[in-house]
């Protein structure tokens, strides 16, 4: 699959508890090389600029590579020579916020060994999470992360989030007591990273990462509005401690007690 790519988004919410609430809203994503982010002319760069600080967690002068790199490192994974694709929302004017940014990790033999998932919260926070390559069926990852004042930080995801092609089509599911408590989609199709289209992008999704945090915040607001009970974040997030959950790992070596997820 060539980058760059960009893909014009659809993302769904459907919260099932304590009410039913669905809610949706349109934006876009970037898929790059992370050894190879775009390079715009200066007049388009404030509307997608890729800096690896909005990214994962590492020294302000490390690279986007070095970061995945350092995460890999944390689960016992090199990779040199593999190539590692992301799908994510540049900075526009100034403002990043991605609340999932996915990168594909391959070895130098191309062959996929690990997908990283980041979430990130309204306070700027991030966690990753390293699961297994298993491109079609989902994979679970327990919940160690706050991300909203409505789920706490009980519970397991379910995440299918195959390598993007003509259309993408990732899905997280966020499961209690063995029922889907939210269910998210992002689905969209492949577009050429043009000028024209960077461009076009501008007014049928201005301000993508400022809409997206506005979008959520819009929606934590009605769930108040709705009563929904807002639960405190604990002091401190506790290390989550690996639970056994009756679940057939993805690949050779993957299991819910080594790789499937990274700790607080």
């Amino acid at each position: 699959m060539l980058t760059p790519a960009l893909y014009r988004t659809r993302i769904t919410h459907l919260r099932r508890s304590p009410v039913h609430h669905y809610a949706e809203h349109r934006g876009y994503s970037w898929y790059v090389d992370v050894d190879d982010l775009p390079r715009l002319p200066g007049w388009l760069r404030p509307f997608a600029r890729f800096e690896a600080v909005d990214h994962l967690h590492g020294a302000p002068q490390d690279s986007l590579r070095q970061r995945v790199d350092a995460v890999l490192a944390e689960h016992g994974i090199h990779l040199p020579g593999g190539r590692v694709t992301a799908l994510l929302m540049p900075r526009v004017l100034g403002r990043a916020f991605n609340p999932l940014s996915l990168f594909w990790c391959h070895d130098a033999d191309g062959a996929l060994r690990c997908v990283i998932a980041q979430a990130q919260n309204l306070n700027g926070e991030r966690h990753a999470y390293v699961l297994p390559p298993d491109q079609d069926s989902p994979v679970m990852v327990m919940k160690n992360f706050y991300v909203s004042p409505f789920t706490g930080v009980d519970g397991y995801y379910l995440v299918r989030a195959p390598r993007p092609d003509q259309k993408l089509d990732l899905t997280i599911s966020l499961h209690r007591e063995n029922q889907p408590a939210l269910v998210a989609t992002v689905r969209g199709t492949r577009r050429r990273a043009s000028i024209g289209q960077i461009v076009r992008l501008q007014f049928s999704a201005p301000l993508a990462p400022q809409v997206a945090a506005l979008s959520m915040r819009l929606q934590n607001l009605i769930l108040r509005l709705r009563g929904v009970p807002v639960i405190p974040r604990p002091a401190e997030e506790l290390q989550r401690v690996p639970q056994a959950i009756s679940i057939q790992p993805a690949a050779p070596g993957w299991t819910t007690t080594n790789c499937s997820w990274m700790p607080s």
